[in-house]
C-alpha cells in the first residue's frame, strides 16, 4: 500500500495550504526583475511582429518568444510538403526554443516562490 497523497504534486499542496507563498501563474511577478542581477537582466524581445502572426493566422497559444521560429518552419513545410523531413532543422530549433523558454519560465516561478519564503520568513523572525 502506498501514501495516498503520492499522486498529489508539492505545488497542488503549497496551493490549497501555503497559498501566500506560491505564485499564480496568471498574476505578475512581485517582486523586483533585476533583485539580485547588479549589472541588470537581458530583455526579451520578441522578433516575430504581431501583424506577421495575424496574416499567418497563428492561434494564439503560439504567440511567444518563438513564434518567430514557428512561422519559419511552417513556412519550411508549405514549401517542401511532402517531403517534411527536409526541415527538421527548423523543427529542432523551434522544439529547443520551447524548451528553453520553458526552463526559463520554470525559473522565474521557483525564483517567485523562494523570494516570498524569504520574505515570509523575514516577517515571522521580526514578529518573534
Amino acid at each position: 500500500m502506498g501514501n495516498g497523497l503520492g499522486h498529489m504534486p508539492q505545488n497542488g499542496f503549497d496551493l490549497y495550504f501555503h497559498p501566500e507563498i506560491t505564485p499564480d501563474p496568471n498574476e505578475e511577478p512581485t517582486f523586483d526583475p533585476n533583485l539580485g542581477f547588479p549589472k541588470g537582466r537581458k530583455e526579451r524581445v520578441m522578433i516575430a511582429t504581431d501583424e506577421q502572426m495575424r496574416s499567418a493566422k497563428l492561434p494564439l497559444k503560439d504567440r511567444d518568444y518563438c513564434a518567430h521560429l514557428l512561422l519559419k518552419f511552417r513556412g519550411c513545410r508549405r514549401e517542401h510538403w511532402p517531403w517534411a523531413v527536409k526541415c527538421e532543422h527548423e523543427k529542432h530549433e523551434y522544439l529547443n526554443c520551447k524548451y528553453d523558454d520553458f526552463i526559463l519560465r520554470m525559473k522565474e516561478y521557483e525564483r517567485e516562490r523562494r523570494l516570498r519564503v524569504k520574505s515570509q520568513n523575514e516577517l515571522r523572525a521580526e514578529e518573534a
